[in-house]
This record gives C-alpha cells, structure tokens and sequence, in this order.
C-alpha cells in the first residue's frame, strides 16, 4: 500500500488545525504570563508528549529563562516563584500529579497542559491550557481522528508550544538571533 506524503500530511496538518480553531485565540496567554513571571520553570511530561515538553524546555533555555525538565539530574528544586508546567493529556498522569502534589507544597505555582480540564491534574493548576485534542483516553471510544491514538493531540501540543514561544519572543523582547547565540555547540 502507498500513501501519499502530500495528501496524509495535509490530513494531520488540517487535524491539528481543527484542534487550535476549537480553542480560544488567546488560549496560550495565560500560560505565557505565568512563564514571564517565573524565576525557575520545570517540565514534565509522559512518553510522546514528553518529549514535545522537552523541546519546549530546549526552547525556554534559548530565550533566556531558567528552564528545566524533572527528572534531569540537572533539574534543580522549586520554591517561591518557579512554575511547574506539567502536560496531563488524559487528565491524570500518576507521575504528574506527584510532581504537582511536591512543587505545590514547595510553594512553586502550577500549569497544566490537557485534553481533559475538568481532570484531576487541572484541579490542582493555578493556569490551565485545554487543548481539546483526542488522546488516548478517548481514541477508541470516538474521538474521530485518523492519526492514531494521542498522535492529534501531540501535533497541536507541537504548535501550541511554537506559537507559546513567538508570544514570549514578543513579551521578553527577544529575538531569534540571541535564541541562536543560546543553542548548543558542543554536539
């Protein structure tokens, strides 16, 4: 069987489209401002949505923030001021509610990204980004996508973490030069 690149791709693109015109224009300004004011930022996230949260730590770090994934070794503690952004698709992640439990009890606030706001997660957020993407909670039981199981939820996960970093390029006053001059070189 052949499947045309053009033609699949444009069918994942559109899915993800529909998910970012289901949310409000703004959705992604709460969650910006809450970065701006943070000394520290930690990200967690599970499996293929971890990763997306890792690039997005990647693209923290080039704009000059103190950012960090939970879990590194590097990854230093949250108190007062720091922000912890955990990605909750399904609206539960046993391993981010425990992140959640330990940073609200250090005093660090918390950011939720999910499919799910009304979830457990989300309860304990003091900012929440519902991305209203099929994941796999619901990829059996309706959720209408092509893509396989959480895959739609994860590309709009993508571009909302680009279009999270053009705001705080605009609110930090950075630009992609000095993003650059902050990438790695020892590769």
């Amino acid at each position: 069987m052949t499947r045309k690149l053009d033609v699949w791709g444009a069918m994942a693109l559109a899915e993800a489209g529909a998910v970012l015109a289901r949310m409000p224009a703004d959705a992604h300004v709460p969650l910006a401002r809450a970065i701006v004011a943070a000394k520290r930022i930690a990200l967690h996230g599970a499996g293929r949505t971890g990763l997306l949260l890792r690039g997005l730590a990647m693209r923290l770090h080039h704009l000059g923030l103190d950012a960090h994934v939970v879990g590194d070794m590097t990854c230093p503690p949250l108190g007062e001021g720091d922000l912890l952004i955990v990605n909750a698709a399904t609206g539960d992640l046993p391993s981010g509610l425990a992140h959640i439990a330990s940073a609200r009890k250090s005093g660090a606030r918390i950011a939720v990204i999910t499919a799910v706001p009304a979830g457990e997660a989300a309860r304990g957020a003091d900012v929440v980004l519902h991305l209203p993407g099929q994941t796999m909670a619901n990829d059996i039981t309706g959720g209408g996508s092509a893509l396989p199981m959480g895959s739609q939820y994860e590309l709009a996960l993508f571009v909302v973490s680009e279009v999270l970093v053009l705001e705080l390029v605009d609110a930090l006053g950075a630009d992609f030069a000095a993003m650059r001059a902050r990438h790695a070189n020892i590769l």
